[in-house]
């Protein structure tokens, strides 16, 4: 693309307008309005409950690793797997070690939430692809897909840059959350409306370390 930098990413104008134009945008943790009430800092571990448990997780990721092997196999062009950081990472780590092919990693960054549960209304790109994606088939992992502006985005974004294919998965799914629907290749679970950590999801920067997918609980909320 004229203009762009040699890994064929847009110019960097085009991030200048975009970021322009979207609003209210971020996916990641997302709460009930009674619990947004109460400072993300003063929630502890005590106020969870698990909601999707270790071994559940497990279970799921071999799955998904199967089905995307099968999905994948005999293609010809490269498979590249992009994580969308931070959320993405203990997932993105498990399920690659499950697909049984050849494939590169990348990673991108964009923020909506300054340490909390809500998100701030406004999309930042941290750092994007270090690697053009053109002619290579992208499978993009999200931690949770909830109200669909984010991902929805990205498909956009990386769309323009000419990939093979572009599919999506993500651990988990809130469509009780849902502005822009967006198809999601391989999905590991659907949740209800609840705030979650765990995983690779975090509050305030914390537990995402923990094996298992927490939920608030409702007498805490």
């Amino acid at each position: 693309m004229g203009g762009g930098d040699p890994c064929g990413s847009p110019p960097l104008f085009f991030f200048l307008i975009v970021r322009s134009i979207v609003t209210d945008v971020g996916e990641g943790p997302t709460t009930s309005e009674n619990a947004e009430k109460k400072p993300a800092s003063r929630y502890t571990e005590d106020d969870f409950e698990t909601l999707i448990s270790d071994e559940q997780i497990r279970s799921r990721v071999v799955e998904l690793g199967a089905e995307i092997t099968k999905d994948y196999a005999g293609r010809q062009n490269e498979l590249v797997v992009v994580g969308v950081l931070k959320g993405c990472m203990l997932f993105m780590a498990d399920l690659i070690r499950h697909i049984d092919l050849p494939l590169a990693c990348d990673f991108l960054r964009v923020s909506s939430y300054e340490g909390g549960m809500r998100s701030t209304g406004v999309v930042r790109f941290e750092f994007d692809l270090t690697q053009t994606i053109k002619n290579k088939d992208v499978l993009l992992v999200e931690d949770i897909i909830d109200t669909g502006l984010t991902a929805g985005f990205l498909i956009k974004n990386l769309g323009i840059r000419e990939p093979a294919s572009l599919k999506i998965a993500s651990l988990l799914h809130k469509p009780a959350r849902t502005r822009t629907p967006v198809e999601i290749d391989y999905l590991g679970f659907t949740i209800e409306d609840k705030f979650v950590i765990g995983y690779g999801l975090d509050l305030a920067g914390l537990y995402r370390n923990k094996r298992e997918i927490l939920a608030l609980r409702p007498d805490r909320a």
